[in-house]
């Protein structure tokens, strides 16, 4: 299967420890993976991938705030529309299950099927749940 794993952390910076372990986990299964960062990728290749999972942190402890550049890049993939996908969250504050609500709620909102949410505590968590995805 063709796995797409869209890494949106907090601030531009290199893909987390984390997005990498997710990637290994999911390619020990056999899938192929491509890891996109979404301050530099556009988002256009989505619709070419069998499942989409996008991995994020939190921008503000409280509110749940996202990346802004989340919503950019989905709307960018179009053709979103019933493509299987998991949302995961980088545990960074007690608050961070209404950020994974609000990451679930603007992957729906581009017709996509979340079928698996989780918040991720470490990378070897991550790794374990890379496991999991399309099995």
């Amino acid at each position: 299967m063709r796995i797409v794993i869209i890494s949106a952390p907090a601030i531009r910076k290199a893909v987390p420890d984390y997005v990498t372990a997710l990637a290994k986990g999911v390619e020990s299964m056999g899938h192929r993976v491509d890891v996109l960062d979404a301050w530099t990728e556009d988002g256009f290749r989505l619709p070419g991938y069998e499942y989409i999972v996008v991995t994020a942190e939190p921008v503000s402890l409280f509110g749940g705030k996202l990346p802004e550049v989340i919503p950019k890049v989905l709307a960018a993939g179009s053709s979103l529309g019933g493509k299987k996908s998991a949302a995961f969250l980088k545990k960074t504050s007690p608050f961070t299950t209404k950020a994974l609500s609000n990451l679930m709620r603007a992957m729906e909102k581009e017709g996509m099927l979340v079928n698996w949410s989780d918040i991720i505590l470490s990378a070897a968590q991550a790794e374990f749940l890379g496991k999991r995805i399309g099995a």
